[in-house]
């Protein structure tokens, strides 16, 4: 039986990293998200990725369709065995949290928080009714946003906060049928979602903001990926790993 990663947001950014990574330990990545299959960034993705690789078009805030998803992947590669929920959005505007509005609240909470979370849960309900002959994980992406306040983004942390006890009630309730839950916190992240805010970090970086003195890349979250999707961190299910330098480190 083949190991298969479902990796959302697989396409782009922190998500391709983690499938380089994966596809390099020999799985089977199915990557998906809303963009259209022939978009330039799916196409580079796959081309990248090789034949190991498949792409499953599907929106998060479309629960409804969860099922579906699921089960257009495990026809083309077989049951899942390693769910990342990775994909996420940032805040629409930034600027004063007492600004906000509902509509940008609520579209950065379906996606982050909410599509995850029946994904997840659907991905859980077949792999306790299969079972497998291979180790069995789910890596929850969030951010160094779930512990640390950025007040011009708020709903953000807030929908990273969530999901960081979402990947804790994953682990708990999942550690008894042998599957691992772990969650990942990146920091500052060469993708595309920062490249507004490049000159700013970049200089905050130089100043000391990061102990390891660079910019993260999705490399380096893939590395974290694979080491606890191939079940060389088995029992340290629960973890949260910050992938961020140093960031996150209180200093005084």
């Amino acid at each position: 039986m083949t190991r298969v990663a479902l990796i959302t947001g697989g396409q782009q950014g922190i998500g391709l990293g983690i499938a380089e990574a994966l596809v390099a330990e020999g799985f089977h990545v199915a990557l998906a998200s809303q963009a259209a299959p022939d978009s330039p960034e799916v196409q580079s993705a796959l081309a990248r990725l090789g034949g190991n690789a498949h792409y499953f078009r599907h929106d998060l805030r479309e629960a409804g369709n969860i099922a579906a998803l699921v089960d257009t992947a495990e026809a083309a590669l077989g049951p899942v065995t390693t769910l990342v929920s990775n994909a996420g959005v940032p805040a629409r505007v930034r600027g004063d949290m007492l600004a906000i509005r509902p509509d940008d609240f609520d579209f950065v909470m379906n996606i982050n928080l909410r599509g995850a979370f029946f994904l997840a849960q659907e991905v859980a309900r077949r792999m306790e009714a299969t079972g497998s002959e291979h180790y069995r994980s789910f890596v929850f992406i969030t951010s160094v946003s779930a512990a640390m306040v950025s007040v011009e983004r708020a709903e953000y942390c807030i929908s990273k906060a969530a999901a960081s006890m979402m990947a804790d009630l994953f682990a708990v309730r999942l550690a008894p049928s042998g599957i691992g839950v772990f969650e990942l916190r990146p920091g500052i992240i060469a993708t595309r979602m920062t490249e507004g805010v490049r000159d700013t970090y970049t200089a905050r970086i130089r100043d000391g903001l990061v102990p390891a003195q660079r910019w993260g890349e999705p490399a380096d979250i893939g590395m974290v990926a694979a080491a606890v999707a191939t079940g060389r961190m088995a029992f340290a299910t629960g973890a949260v790993i910050p992938v961020d330098g140093g960031l996150s480190i209180p200093r005084l």
